[in-house]
């Protein structure tokens, strides 16, 4: 999987977490064990194109990986608008507005995927 890398801030270099957690942290382990299943689910696929399986079970299964990756970011994109959107609307100022345009811009991604 790639991440695309933090966009640079006004000065030129990449935002920094301000926070001392991310809003997923209490929620890691569920996380990582829906990525370990994805990454099952991933592997299975190479092994069902490998075998020449047929194609409509082939586009089932890649059907329900991308199910299931969409919820994994739409889980992380809650908890960044609970967590971190909120934590830095509260304090008010530039970082909110980063935040702000941060999730829109995560949301749009995800939107056009």
């Amino acid at each position: 999987m790639v991440v695309p890398e933090r966009p640079p801030d006004a000065s030129g270099g990449h935002t920094v977490e301000t926070s001392s957690q991310h809003g997923y942290i209490h929620r890691k382990d569920d996380y990582l064990k829906r990525l370990r299943r994805i990454e099952g689910q991933a592997r299975g696929l190479q092994r069902m194109v490998e075998d020449e399986k047929y194609c409509i079970d082939i586009l089932t299964q890649v059907s329900a990986m991308t199910k299931a990756l969409q919820s994994v970011a739409l889980g992380l994109v809650e908890e960044h608008l609970s967590h971190c959107v909120v934590q830095a609307a509260q304090a008010g100022g530039r970082e909110a507005d980063e935040k702000v345009r941060e999730a829109s811009e995560a949301i749009a991604r995800l939107v056009r995927s």
